[in-house]
């Protein structure tokens, strides 16, 4: 769809007070000063001819270029996708949660096998109440094999125990991505979809009850897979806006609530954020219990 002209904005008329102001606050003010032609404000002296040249570039801009953003980066993302999304192996290939492991273990699907040390399938319950999704290995996993063996997971475990869970019994644990990403990095979207294939059969095998995405890459994929969001809002909600309610989805085949909270390693950063992580466990643990009432 072709996006229409827009007028070009109006341009603020700032006295040279709000101009000090901004300048002293650390804002740049790229727009031209109307008495510049004519007299130079004080504040503009101390600036550097580089911003100068930044300025009179915009101002030659023509009208329309000033008001159409670019293209985001995301908007290449489905394309990417979509070359790897009919080389994926059909989801019974994989009889049972051994067969499974053994396929990520062995796994070229992307550029992260070239670097790791161990592909980590996940761990716990074979057969869970719960089924908790981060979203890729850190250093200690890629050393160990097993997903949240670092801070963050000693953090994990000690939400479960607040809820009365242990990583190994009606809990089990995976990542959206089986291996580590340089430098722990951000997943990449072609990433994300060489694992999913993985990540939607573990779910047909395991039939968990509730599902906790911890993390924005973990919400993007368990959401956009499961038909709750498409892929364009799933990666644009911040994941504050995903959180506080109980998302269906359909993965696997099955119907499952999901509930998206914060990550363990973001919530080290930011402890303050631990409240609403906790709000988010009771959340989930009211829909179990709904769940099991019924």
């Amino acid at each position: 769809m072709q996006i229409p002209d827009l007028p070009p904005p109006a341009i603020p008329r700032l006295s040279h007070r709000h101009r000090a102001m901004l300048l002293e606050m650390g804002v740049p003010v790229w727009w031209p000063d109307p008495q510049a032609a004519s007299t130079p404000p004080p504040v503009e002296a101390p600036v550097s001819q580089a911003p100068t040249a930044r300025t009179e570039t915009r101002s030659a801009l023509p009208p329309q270029r000033s008001v159409t953003p670019p293209p985001a980066r995301v908007t290449s993302a489905p394309a990417r996708v979509q070359q790897i999304r009919p080389h994926d192996t059909a989801l019974d290939a994989w009889p049972h949660l051994e067969a499974l492991q053994a396929a990520i273990q062995a796994c070229t699907r992307c550029g992260l096998a070239q670097g790791r040390q161990c592909a980590v399938p996940g761990m716990g319950d074979s057969q869970p109440d719960w089924l908790i999704v981060g979203e890729a290995p850190g250093e200690e996993e890629d050393r160990q094999g097993l997903p949240f063996v670092g801070r963050a997971g000693q953090l994990l475990d000690r939400m479960l125990a607040a809820m009365q869970l242990t990583r190994t019994q009606k809990v089990y644990i995976a990542n959206v991505l089986k291996c580590r990403p340089p430098m722990n990095r951000n997943p990449d979207p072609v990433e994300m979809a060489a694992c999913s294939p993985y990540l939607l059969r573990q779910i047909q095998l395991l039939r968990p009850k509730m599902v906790l995405a911890m993390g924005r890459f973990a919400a993007q994929t368990l959401l956009s897979e499961g038909g709750a969001l498409s892929a364009d809002q799933a990666r644009q909600l911040p994941l504050g806006k995903l959180r506080g309610r109980i998302h269906q989805v359909t993965l696997g085949g099955l119907a499952l609530p999901v509930v998206v909270t914060y990550h363990p390693a973001y919530l080290l950063r930011s402890p303050a954020e631990k409240a609403k992580a906790w709000a988010d466990l009771c959340l989930a643990m009211d829909a179990m219990d709904n769940f099991h009432r019924h």
